[in-house]
């Protein structure tokens, strides 16, 4: 039975990256001999030499945004939370819809704000 993507952990990358040492190093010169070592999937390690990232490394097909255009709309936010303002989601998704547009992107979803401040660390509030 495969394991839950949530038990895969940081430990479990550091086992893959000393096993493809071990392969790189020939230390150990089967992969499936290194796997059962380590205690890795052997489709992942076949994965791994070929060049494929790690899915965590890898940037989602649904996401509309560039990654400098999320930048911008971070520092717009900082920027007038710095003036007293608090922006409401509604114009945080009027900004990212204009600057899909810009670039004939079409829109982001109704719930796109709300997922954007969850998953941007320096957007969380934090009380005293």
């Amino acid at each position: 039975m495969p394991q839950p993507q949530q038990a895969l952990s940081h430990s479990n990358e550091a086992n893959i990256q000393l096993t493809l040492a071990s392969l790189n190093r020939n230390q150990i010169q089967t992969v499936r001999a290194a796997a059962q070592t380590f205690s890795v999937p052997r489709t992942t390690l076949r994965e791994r030499r070929a060049g494929k990232p790690a899915r965590r490394d890898c940037q989602p097909n649904s996401k509309k945004l560039t990654q400098l255009e999320e930048e911008v709309i971070i520092s717009h936010i900082l920027d007038l939370d710095q003036r007293g303002f608090a922006p409401m989601y509604a114009a945080v998704r009027d900004m990212a819809d204009k600057l899909l547009a810009a670039r004939g992107g079409g829109q982001v979803g109704v719930h796109w704000p709300r997922n954007f401040v969850k998953r941007t660390d320096s957007l969380t509030t934090r009380f005293n």
